[in-house]
């Protein structure tokens, strides 16, 4: 029997420049060495070193399963590593998104971001690896619904008969720590009822009804980790298509509509998720606008044949040119909501530190 191919996409702000724009050569450069060492010595069949703004991303492909502590202390001693070439050079965030001096075996808790997908490959396995920057998990929800359970999107819903019978949301309360299941498109209602609320409804996986894996998302909020804002979760999420699941085109049509998610400038703002290619992947505007890359690999015996920049293509100029009429409505707002995050929100930035300074100020009555 063929063994499992499991993929990893682990990532963190480990130090940028400047400010929060993009990540040091020097740091991507460390992390390739340091994996090209692990697939020599045998723990990785393969693997791609990549950023997205400020976030240097580790994709590996191995066969020790989700969790592993071995992959995830690799991944954690490359960010120690980086870090510490960032202290040196005085990048911006130096070491942000390592939250804890000690690795106690798996990265989750610990500040990374985490999506790990595995399963036995098909006669082709093309898959598609969306990294996002200055925005949070809740981002994938609307492009997750509408790729896998919208007929508006993708055809395969209603054409092809791997599709038809719809597919299993897990969907995670990052505040109360619990999950539930949706099944569609019999559950579509309850669903949307839950994942309309981005900031605490995020969808971690999605499988087909009969078990095939088909998604995986990180749902990692930092804010809720550390109690405080230290940047902002810029999620990660691995998509499988083709052959009974979404076809490539089907994945990355909801991408031609920017929407709106949380996050921007200081983490604090709303504004569009603008698809990029690889090298317009450098926030800047505000911070921002949003930036999200996709990459797509065919996965042959473990290894990783690519990548294509999915969204280095004129057919997506529209939705960035849309992104940015967006941004300029929205920051037309200045410090107004729905600009700014709602009061739920804001508890994890800042603003609390400046309440706490005006508190003696207020006095009772109106």
């Amino acid at each position: 029997m063929t063994e499992k191919i499991t993929i990893s996409v682990i990532k963190a702000d480990v130090g940028s420049y400047p400010g929060h724009v993009r990540v040091h050569p020097e740091l991507l450069s460390k992390a390739e060495g340091k994996l090209k060492k692990a697939k020599k010595d045998g723990l990785l069949l393969d693997s791609f070193v990549t950023h997205c703004g400020d976030d240097l991303e580790l994709i590996m492909t191995h066969r020790r399963g989700v969790d592993a502590p071995e992959i995830h202390e690799l991944a954690w001693k490359t960010f120690e590593d980086c870090t510490a070439i960032a202290r040196k050079m005085k990048l911006y965030g130096a070491g942000q998104d390592i939250l804890s001096e000690a690795f106690s075996g798996n990265v989750k808790g610990l500040g990374p971001g985490v999506a790990e997908i595995e399963f036995m490959e098909r006669a082709s396995d093309p898959i598609v690896i969306f990294m996002a920057d200055k925005t949070e998990p809740g981002a994938w929800n609307p492009p997750l619904y509408k790729i896998f359970a919208d007929p508006y999107n993708t055809a395969g819903l209603i054409i092809d008969p791997g599709l038809h019978d719809g597919f299993i949301f897990e969907v995670h309360d990052v505040i109360q720590e619990r999950k539930i299941e949706f099944n569609t498109p019999e559950d579509i209602y309850d669903l949307l009822a839950y994942i309309g609320q981005p900031g605490r409804y995020v969808i971690k996986s999605i499988r087909r009804k009969d078990g095939l894996i088909a998604a995986v998302a990180s749902t990692q909020r930092l804010s809720l980790i550390a109690g405080k804002y230290v940047g902002k979760d810029d999620p990660i999420c691995i998509i499988r298509a083709q052959h009974g699941l979404p076809a490539v085109g089907e994945v990355l049509e909801p991408f031609a509509s920017p929407h709106i998610v949380a996050g921007w400038m200081r983490g604090s703002h709303h504004g569009p998720l603008m698809p990029v290619s690889m090298k317009q992947a450098h926030p800047t505007r505000f911070d921002g606008p949003p930036r999200v890359i996709a990459l797509g690999f065919q996965i042959a015996g473990g290894k990783l044949i690519g990548p294509v920049d999915l969204f280095d293509d004129p057919a997506f100029e529209l939705a960035r040119k849309k992104a940015l009429e967006i941004a300029d409505i929205m920051r037309a707002q200045g410090p107004f909501e729905p600009h700014r995050l709602s009061a739920e929100e804001m508890e994890y930035t800042t603003l609390p530190k400046v309440e706490e300074k005006l508190e003696k100020r207020w006095k009772k009555g109106i």
